[in-house]
């Protein structure tokens, strides 16, 4: 991860070189020494795609035909099947249903057909017709088999749900290597991350600010409307498993105000890591060459008789970047820690409880606006950088049921998440005043939360349902005693639901998912004056497979949220609320086709999201501030294509999303809280490995034509092309090593992100992307 921070104490750029090059060593050094004393005490092998397959899931498929079996294994699974046309002719699938590796729950789904399937070291099921499996029963083989005709089925995420849904899966994020939050979503024109700093990077979902979206990360509510100039949620991607977003519509358990969709990053668990009982760990150390800065992270976990511990950690310090047009970011040099705490244990009964702490820290010194390069006609006394501290934790306390049993497969969750900004408020009172005052701005935003649900399977399917709640406040502390002023201030809001979410597979060929949830919110407001609101929120959407490689699907879902809590820096402790607030409501649509064949898949949808009366408060006037609110209008399209074959992929993806606010076209002001443009993005990404040499090769391009759907008397946007390539080689003779070279940004473009603020204002200087960038990354798992 590449956090941004304070350039106080770097060293000079040789020394730093010398240092990655030592660090690296020890990182070889001491991979070598682990995987030796492992060898003594049941060494594990901890490769990333074996620990996926390896890793136990929910399945829930009924007896069908093979070949609509599949399908259904391989979204719940994530994994991609490829399966001979013949092979599946008059097949009847057996049911799966339970907690499952995808090897066994596979297994399973044939057990009785004589066919068999091996699952291939880069993610890939292949079934066909052998004799030697017929005598085994499906079991795995681990010779090759002949596939004629194949249909390739590839899993889109693990909730099963489908409809404008984009799953991020381990194997994603290890062949991106992210070093940030934007870098998790570079595969996905349809999620935009302004910014080039982690510690301000904000998520657009179809352009739609992420706090508009039902946001948790292991299952705990995020509740982070801090500081508009500073990222919404700062998370370090080398700590995530996963990553699955609900473009639009989202179904009633993903929680409550989903407005725009819904947001959910995993992090990683022991069970990704280890198959059996053992202990196992990781170094990993990266250079980056442009800002030389150096990142290490370690990890240790392990599992013996239904304990389960994993502790991971990660810091990096480095200097600014350099841009595309060679002038230095100023604001953008690296000082960040992080860290993931977990501990489990499965009783014999199948009880399993779970409790996790993540955290992540930035100590940084960071433009005056975190979002913003600079701002001219400011005044002299504004400093250029000002120093910022954030801090993210998030702690879950899970129970689950790992031997569900028909009508009983419980889930609970109580969780307590916060966020803080801390950093210096500057003002210069008086007129001619050239020497500001100073004083501490404290920003925090909490979370209590949580919920209790059950799945209930019902033969066709299954049926979720339960009761969540959530505790939330914002909190501002900003006193100064030299200014003889306070503009300390309180928002909470509380909540209880209600929901229920069918999951079904009625009839042959066609998926059903519906469900609906109630709320009641209690909302109290700076004044501590209170308001009270319910509503109600449904979502229907389907699939069915006209063929068998040809799938429509539609959806359409209506989300009440509430009101929203106002972010802690523009809070204004003399606001009145006249008639209160207005609840926020949204509705989304979705409509799309699916074609997937011989490796071959197309796919395009149209979608559009509603937004009413969302929330835009400002600090004054006092009297209206705190009650502004915009209607907000997403539409557009999304198509894809591409090609995967055993050994390699290619995909190419275009998003076309124009967003109006209260009918105008909305400008990158407004993607404080609310929307973004984006206007068109292309991206294209391809890799393939040569097994014989351990040797994987790859990159991706994203292109973004000018858009010039603007305000009047506001230049276009301008357009960019990016490339970046990485190679990366996992020796035989050192199965335990992985190397890593990234060049990123090959052509030095000069370009900043299309949600990155200001960038159509004539005032602005944008916060530009790093310039070429070579990435060295080491890792050695033992």
């Amino acid at each position: 991860m590449t956090l941004p921070g304070c350039n106080a104490g770097r060293g000079s750029k040789t020394s730093t070189s010398r240092l990655f090059v030592t660090r690296l060593l020890a990182t070889v050094a001491l991979a070598g020494v682990s995987a030796l004393a492992a060898g003594n005490v049941r060494p594990v092998m901890a490769q990333e795609t074996t620990s996926r397959l390896g890793a136990a899931r929910d399945f829930n498929i009924p007896a069908q035909p093979l070949a609509s079996a599949l399908n259904s294994f391989g979204r719940q699974s994530g994994l991609q099947v490829t399966l001979a046309a013949s092979t599946s002719r008059g097949v009847t699938a057996s049911a799966v249903r339970g907690s499952l590796t995808p090897q066994q729950a596979l297994s399973q789904l044939l057990s009785g057909t004589g066919i068999s399937f091996r699952i291939t070291g880069d993610g890939t099921a292949v079934v066909g017709a052998s004799p030697s499996a017929a005598a085994t029963g499906g079991d795995v083989v681990t010779d090759g088999s002949t596939v004629l005709r194949p249909i390739q089925v590839h899993g889109t995420g693990t909730s099963g749900d489908g409809i404008g849904e984009v799953s991020i899966t381990s194997e994603d994020l290890e062949r991106t290597n992210p070093t940030n939050i934007a870098d998790v979503f570079r595969d996905e024109p349809g999620i935009a991350v302004g910014s080039s700093l982690p510690a301000s990077q904000k998520v657009y979902v179809h352009g739609v600010e992420e706090t508009n979206l039902a946001v948790s990360i292991d299952g705990s509510r995020q509740n982070n409307k801090v500081f508009h100039h500073s990222a919404t949620n700062l998370i370090d991607p080398s700590l995530l498993k996963a990553v699955d977003v609900d473009a639009g519509i989202a179904p009633a358990d993903a929680g409550p105000g989903a407005l725009a969709g819904a947001i959910n990053y995993e992090t990683k668990d022991v069970r990704d890591l280890l198959t059996e009982d053992g202990f196992g760990g990781s170094v990993t150390s990266s250079y980056n060459f442009n800002s030389h800065t150096l990142t290490t992270g370690a990890s240790v976990y392990g599992m013996q008789d239904g304990f389960e511990m994993l502790g991971a950690f990660s810091f990096g310090r480095g200097d600014e970047f350099t841009a595309g047009n060679g002038d230095l970011v100023n604001g953008t040099a690296t000082d960040f820690l992080s860290g993931l705490g977990k501990v489990a244990y499965e009783f014999d009964s199948g009880d399993r409880v779970e409790l996790s702490h993540e955290r992540v820290h930035d100590a940084a010194a960071r433009p005056f606006r975190a979002n913003v390069g600079f701002i001219t006609g400011r005044p002299a006394w504004e400093p250029r950088v000002r120093d910022y501290r954030l801090d993210r934790q998030n702690t879950v306390f899970t129970y689950t049921d790992s031997t569900p049993e028909g009508w009983w497969d419980p889930k609970l969750v109580l969780a307590y998440s916060r966020n803080t900004v801390d950093t210096l408020g500057y003002a210069c009172p008086g007129r001619g005043c050239t020497v500001p005052v100073t004083y501490p701005t404290i920003g925090e935003t909490d979370s209590f939360n949580g919920r209790f649900e059950n799945k209930f399977d019902v033969g066709m399917g299954s049926i979720t349902a339960g009761v969540d709640f959530y505790n939330d406040s914002v909190n501002l502390d900003a006193e100064s005693v030299a200014l003889a002023f306070s503009d300390s201030a309180r928002e909470k809001a509380s909540n209880v639901g209600i929901y229920a979410q069918a999951r079904l597979e009625p009839w042959e060929r066609t998926r059903l998912s519906f469900g609906g949830r109630a709320d009641h919110q209690w909302f109290t407001g700076v004044d501590d004056s209170d308001w009270s609101n319910s509503g109600l929120s449904g979502n229907i959407s389907g699939e069915y497979d006209i063929t068998d490689f040809l799938t429509a699907k539609a959806g359409y879902a209506h989300s009440w949220g509430g009101i929203p809590l106002a972010e802690s820096f523009i809070m204004n402790p003399a606001w009145t609320y006249g008639d209160g607030p207005e609840p926020v409501s949204a509705d989304n649509y979705l409509i799309g086709l699916e074609a997937k064949y011989a490796g071959f898949s197309v796919e395009g949808s149209l979608f559009r999201t509603d937004i009413e009366d969302a929330r835009i408060a400002r600090y004054s006037p006092a009297a209206t501030g705190g009650l502004i609110a915009r209607d907000l209008e997403s539409r557009g399209f999304e198509i894809g294509a591409g090609y995967a074959w055993l050994d390699g992929y290619i995909k190419v993806k275009y998003a076309h999303i124009d967003v109006d606010v209260d009918g105008a076209p909305a400008d990158s002001d407004t993607g404080n809280y609310l929307a973004a443009p984006v206007g068109d993005i292309i991206t294209i990404t391809g890799a393939h490995t040569f097994e014989d040499w351990g040797l994987t090769i790859g990159g991706d391009i994203e292109i973004a034509p000018e858009y010039d759907r603007v305000a009047a008397n506001t230049p276009a946007y301008k357009a960019y092309e990016v490339v970046n390539i990485f190679a990366e080689y996992k020796p035989a003779s050192l199965s335990h090593f992985t190397f890593r070279a990234d060049v990123k940004n090959l052509f030095d473009e000069t370009y900043a992100e299309r949600a990155t603020y200001g960038q159509e204002f004539g005032t602005v200087t944008p916060l530009y992307e790093a310039g070429r960038t070579f990435l060295l990354t080491a890792k050695a798992t033992f």
